[in-house]
């Protein structure tokens, strides 16, 4: 029978994940082999102890992950990845919208020649905030990663072994999950499946979250950014050459015209604030070099228990 790894990033799920894992076993137990790997991305309320009662319930199947504090739901990801064994391994968020029983329609899916299968919804039933986040990092992914026009980046994925194990190599400290799907494979499959309304808690995305998601994808997977940091620069040095044209072919057609001060000013301004983008864009890619050089780590692991606790 063939091994299924189920990672779930947990983060206020409190209310959720015992009840998921639960779900899982009811759908999935009699089809695959399960190996559950819950990572507590530190999180505030209740869900540690949640989590300890679950592992407790399964222990042979059940991985608990205390990471020592908050690094981010890929970097989370990434830790179930490192301790996942299974032959092919599902990412499912914490929260219930994903129902388990839909699962094995990308299992089905995958085993037709893909390497990784993500989800699709006929109609999200995100908020507005998370659906319009969705899409600005779903058109961003089209631009700088070259993802398939029409390809839905959903949490909510399966991914072969083989896969799982080229993801893992990465062991720089912003981990961006579909970015390094994207440059490891163009075996992408998608399928459609339900999405349900949250039963329980709200959103866990923030705009400062989906800034620093969206930061991982511009400047850890994609040198897009300075290619258009230069050609930023090209524009504003072809306007400049322009609007120094123009003012001395009016200086010769008219002598006592008198330059303005202020056209002289906001011109100072625009240029000034042009290169402190461009420097500040450097900076970043030089920023997280110098980070990554220094090794800091891409999590933190403060407790495990459950099955295979002892290892990696």
């Amino acid at each position: 029978m063939l091994i299924l790894s189920i990672v779930i990033p947990v983060y206020n799920g409190e209310q959720s994940i015992a009840g998921l894992v639960d779900e899982l076993f009811v759908h999935l137990n009699e089809q695959v082999k399960l190996e559950i790997i819950l990572v507590n991305d530190c999180s505030p309320d209740r869900s540690w102890q949640e989590i300890e009662k679950v592992s407790k319930k399964y222990p042979q199947q059940v991985l608990a992950i205390n990471l020592s504090k908050n690094f981010g739901e890929h970097n989370a990801v990434m830790a179930g990845y490192n301790h996942s064994s299974g032959d092919y391994i599902v990412n499912i968020d914490d929260d219930f919208q994903n129902p388990p029983s839909e699962i094995l329609k990308l299992l089905k899916e995958l085993n037709t020649g893909h390497e990784v299968v993500y989800s699709k919804y006929s109609k999200k039933k995100h908020h507005f905030f998370r659906n319009w986040g969705s899409w600005f990092t779903n058109a961003m992914a089209t631009i700088m990663l070259g993802k398939p026009k029409g390809l839905y980046l959903s949490s909510f994925r399966i991914i072969s072994k083989q896969l799982k194990d080229e993801i893992i190599r990465y062991a720089g400290p912003f981990p961006y999950i579909d970015g390094l799907i994207l440059r490891s494979t163009n075996k992408i499959g998608t399928i459609e499946v339900e999405h349900h309304d949250r039963n329980v808690g709200q959103s866990n995305y923030t705009i400062v979250k989906l800034i620093r998601l969206w930061s991982y994808m511009f400047l850890n997977f994609s040198a897009y950014p300075l290619r258009m940091a230069s050609i930023l620069g090209m524009v504003f040095a072809g306007i400049g050459f322009l609007g120094a044209a123009a003012v001395f072919i009016e200086k010769l057609l008219y002598p006592s015209t008198q330059i303005g001060w202020t056209s002289l000013i906001m011109t100072v301004f625009v240029l000034s604030g042009t290169q402190l983008v461009v420097l500040g864009v450097i900076g970043e890619y030089i920023g997280r070099l110098f980070i990554t050089q220094s090794n800091r780590p891409q999590y933190v692991i403060h407790q495990k228990i459950g099955s295979h606790a002892s290892n990696n």
